[in-house]
């Protein structure tokens, strides 16, 4: 569990730094399932890089990414985020969020987020 730990804690610095792209492409694995509530999945690397960079590329003011608590047990992490950013399509969000990370072959295989709206 010591690996996965400085794993999770490596993927939290680049995305506090600012290389969340960076994060994705080190810690993903080619098959990642990502779900956002209880919206439908994303499937494959491929399609959630797109998705990932559609998202940074619609944010105009980044203001705020803290992570408050992080738990990590045999092949599953979970990290608490607060983020404050402006997006063109949704306004100014200020929200926190709990990402739930399995992980397989030391890459993240499924990353479901549960937020409030």
């Amino acid at each position: 569990m010591k690996e996965l730990q400085k794993k999770v804690s490596n993927l939290n610095s680049l995305i506090l730094e600012g290389r969340s792209m960076d994060a994705f492409e080190k810690y993903y694995h080619e098959d990642v399932v990502m779900q956002e509530n209880d919206q439908l999945p994303t499937v494959g690397k491929a399609a959630n890089r797109l998705r990932e960079e559609k998202f940074f590329a619609a944010v105009t003011e980044f203001r705020l990414a803290e992570v408050r608590k992080t738990a990590v047990g045999e092949n599953i992490s979970m990290v608490e985020w607060h983020f404050d950013y402006t997006h063109n399509e949704w306004g100014e969000r200020n929200y926190s969020q709990i990402a739930v990370q399995e992980w397989r072959d030391s890459k993240i295989k499924k990353e479901t987020f549960y937020y409030g709206n």
